[in-house]
């Protein structure tokens, strides 16, 4: 398998490269996973219905959002797969989408990155497939589209540039002949099987690791001896800082606010 996932306001030239690598890697044989968002992620579903394409929801099976890709999901359905972790009648929230990401990497080889703006859902995606070990491909753009900046910061920090189908399948194939995949198991998120049971950090929890937080990198393991709360809560505080683009990570477990 491998994923593909974008900005959900794609440009046209974003779809119709999306839809071509979706469609000749699966006729290469690969499987396309995405989130069934709009955009990029509803292009690669659609270019790859015939050959196998599975859609990771953040909510429950019979809460899809958006509402208006439900007959697409029903199409996705006839020779691919829907898979969610949240229980039926789960309304999907803001921190669920992230939560959601790791599955779509981790179920990949790798993730291309077609568009995806500086602070993007996309490139909390693309870190946790660095964490599980996965491949992280990215499609470069124009410095003067916005949509270009994460794709472009990506292959500055290593990810492998891609411009045709055989990029991605060339790092790929040597993985594929191997035994063993070589992936790593990410420290357990919270409500994880492994971690602590999972927590909605309090008001005055949050605040305090809000506040020990400023402009100077931290380390991550500060903040959990600092504040006296689980290292749980802190990463779902984290989380949560840098889905809304307040927070920066500086490598080494350090973090900072934006």
């Amino acid at each position: 398998m491998v994923a593909i996932v974008g900005s959900r306001n794609a440009s046209g030239a974003g779809r119709k490269f999306t839809q071509r690598i979706a469609h000749e890697l699966g006729q290469a044989g690969f499987a396309i996973v995405s989130g069934l968002a709009r955009g990029i992620d509803a292009a690669a579903h659609r270019a790859s219905l015939a050959t196998g394409t599975i859609a990771v929801l953040a909510g429950g099976h019979d809460r899809l959002y958006p509402a208006e890709h439900a007959e697409l999901l029903d199409a996705i359905l006839s020779a691919g797969a829907a898979l969610s972790e949240m229980p039926f009648g789960w309304e999907p929230h803001g921190r669920d989408f992230p939560r959601r990401n790791r599955l779509i990497s981790g179920l990949s080889l790798g993730i291309v990155i077609v568009e995806a703006a500086k602070r993007s859902g996309s490139l909390i995606t693309a870190r946790f497939a660095l964490e599980q070990g996965r491949e992280v491909f990215a499609v470069p753009g124009s410095p003067l589209d916005p949509r270009a900046e994460g794709t472009n910061g990506l292959i500055k920090q290593g990810a492998t540039p891609v411009t045709e189908t055989a990029d991605i399948i060339s790092v790929l194939q040597p993985i594929m002949e191997e035994k063993e995949l070589p992936a790593r198991e990410p420290e357990p998120l919270p409500g994880e099987e492994g971690a602590a049971e999972e927590v909605e950090p309090a008001a005055d929890e949050r605040a305090r690791i809000v506040g020990l937080l400023g402009p100077t990198p931290v380390q991550i393991d500060d903040l959990v001896r600092l504040s006296g709360s689980r290292p749980g809560v802190v990463r779902m505080v984290l989380l949560e800082l840098e889905i809304a683009g307040r927070l920066e990570r500086q490598g080494g477990g350090l973090v900072s606010l934006a």
